[in-house]
């Protein structure tokens, strides 16, 4: 292949050379007809060169300007929930709120009329003897009739605490009375008279009363002891009522 290469070059240039001398001659004769180079037979066209070998890669180019911001695109599917994460660590306790509305009323209780037990009675002359149940015949209240005027006794119907207390006029001599419950003395008051002078004797006690039991008071030791005294003026009283009954207690 080579030397088809060297003899198309000498052939070339052999070429050149004559039609160089052509156009000379020309020149110096114009009369003399002659030829250009350029109307005399061309030579036959040579092979294809081979491909030559891939430049080296340009140059990066400069960053193009930012382009217009996209429609929002169309949200996705939702994805599975992810694990529950750790508790994190508890709060300050916040301020105070605001206190609320007040409830609604409640539903009516059963009525307490149903365990009611009371009395208030007084003396109207001095008591004339020791040791037996006073017995106070001035009727201030005893609606549910639980004490009875003719022996002076309260007798109990509905079980349960009850409370218990008497106010007594003290006058010409001395006073020791007890409150007696089903026979044996709870609490005794003793006053000493004072002479030309009107002194009171009290006394009260919270008690736990069975059905049936009764309680009453009594100038407790002797005559000398029954200083006991009332008139329209000056009043010796005796009282008690049901504080409440027995959890079990039905009537």
């Amino acid at each position: 292949m080579n030397w088809m290469s060297g003899f198309l070059f000498c052939s070339l240039v052999v070429l050149l050379q004559v039609c160089s001398n052509l156009e000379v001659d020309a020149d110096e004769d114009p009369q003399t007809p002659g030829r250009s180079c350029a109307n005399w037979m061309g030579g036959a066209p040579g092979y294809p060169g081979h491909n030559g070998i891939p430049g080296r890669d340009g140059r990066d180019g400069q960053n193009g300007q930012k382009g217009d911001k996209g429609e929002q695109g169309t949200p996705g599917p939702k994805g599975d929930s992810g694990n529950t994460g750790e508790s994190g660590a508890v709060g300050l306790i916040g301020p105070r709120g605001v206190p609320g509305s007040p409830g609604l009323k409640g539903e009516k209780g059963e009525s307490a009329s149903s365990y009611r037990s009371a009395f208030s009675v007084g003396l109207t002359t001095r008591v004339p003897h020791p040791n037996i149940p006073i017995k106070f015949s001035k009727i201030l209240y005893n609606e549910q009739n639980h004490y009875d005027p003719t022996t002076g006794k309260f007798r109990c119907s509905i079980p349960g605490m009850y409370y218990f207390a008497y106010h007594l006029t003290v006058y010409l001599a001395d006073v020791k009375v007890s409150l007696f419950k089903s026979g044996k003395p709870v609490i005794i008051t003793y006053d000493q008279y004072q002479k030309n002078n009107v002194d009171q004797a009290s006394g009260s006690v919270l008690l736990h009363v069975e059905t049936g039991e009764e309680v009453w008071l009594q100038v407790y030791g002797e005559e000398e002891n029954n200083g006991i005294y009332a008139d329209n003026i000056n009043d010796s009283t005796f009282m008690g009522f049901l504080v409440y009954p027995d959890l079990d207690y039905e009537h």
